[in-house]
């Protein structure tokens, strides 16, 4: 039997997971997206291989510092730590043999989307869909809002209407939307249809054109111009966490102090500023939520 939980990513700077900028030319470097909705995911696998490699470290340097171990029975022992919550790898001394993760990840799927909007000038926008998805995953009771749903501290243009890149949508419903935002803080936001967020999304990606140049002097080498999309910076994503109880009874900590903000960088293109999020993790227990 598994513990549920989930994990709550707020993207700190663009987030790209997808294609790889690498040499690639004239390409549009793709982020991964959910076959429904067409808005961008983060696939578990990309979670635990970074998560992975944080206790890795974090292991290697307890056993190094703290337990005063050399150096190769350190990262022996960092290693079988690491295997044993979130399985064996390719590049794991014991990958001939199949071990099952304790803990195990599902895709992030985004839960409000930041995009522009002419007189707020930034909306959080969902869609009913993506909601019943953070809903079955964080176990709500709340009622799920219908579409053309406004926060209350949302003022739209008068007769009721936003403007996006489709042109003007009308607002028919308000209500207190702070339920839906995994802190409790309403932000300005509104629900759209399930129909119109694909349309939404594309409009609110970050996109960027980068281009490598002549490594004698500045200027642009041949076909060696891409671009590159990515979910921008206050992306709100959910994704759910199973967790089985270790035999020996260790609790699982994914970093070495729940009590900090637990930043980490997810998906590529790293050294230009890109994957900087704060990720927080719950545990239901009987209904009772718990921060890891």
């Amino acid at each position: 039997m598994y513990q549920k939980g989930y994990g709550i990513i707020n993207t700190l700077a663009p987030v790209h997971v997808g294609a790889t900028a690498g040499e690639e030319r004239g390409n549009l470097n793709l982020i991964f997206r959910d076959q429904f909705t067409k808005t961008g995911i983060i696939p578990g696998s990309s979670i635990r291989g970074r998560l992975r490699s944080e206790m890795r470290q974090d292991e290697y340097q307890k056993y190094k510092q703290s337990e005063k171990k050399e150096e190769a029975e350190a990262r022996t022992l960092a290693e079988v730590k690491v295997n044993k919550w979130y399985g064996n790898d390719a590049n794991s001394s014991d990958s001939e043999r199949t071990s099952e993760s304790l803990v195990k990840f599902e895709y992030a799927s985004i839960v409000w989307l930041p995009v522009f909007c002419p007189g707020q000038p930034i909306v959080w926008v969902s869609c009913p869909r993506l909601l019943k998805r953070y809903k079955r995953i964080t176990q709500s009771k709340e009622p799920i809002p219908s579409k053309y749903t406004r926060s209350s501290n949302l003022v739209p243009l008068p007769g009721n209407k936003l403007f996006f890149n489709f042109g003007f949508l009308t607002i028919e419903n308000h209500q207190n939307l702070s339920p839906w935002f995994p802190d409790g803080q309403e932000l300005p936001a509104v629900v759209i249809g399930d129909d119109e967020i694909g349309m939404i999304h594309d409009m609110a990606l970050y996109r960027q054109s980068r281009v490598a140049l002549e490594k004698d002097q500045k200027r642009v080498a041949d076909k060696a111009f891409f671009n590159v999309e990515a979910l921008p910076e206050e992306t709100i994503l959910v994704f759910p966490v199973a967790l089985k109880p270790d035999e020996a009874g260790e609790k699982w900590q994914p970093f070495p102090n729940a009590e900090k903000v637990n930043d980490i960088y997810l998906g590529g293109l790293e050294s230009v500023g890109f994957g900087h999020c704060e990720i927080k993790f719950f545990i239901l227990n009987n209904s009772q939520l718990t921060k890891v």
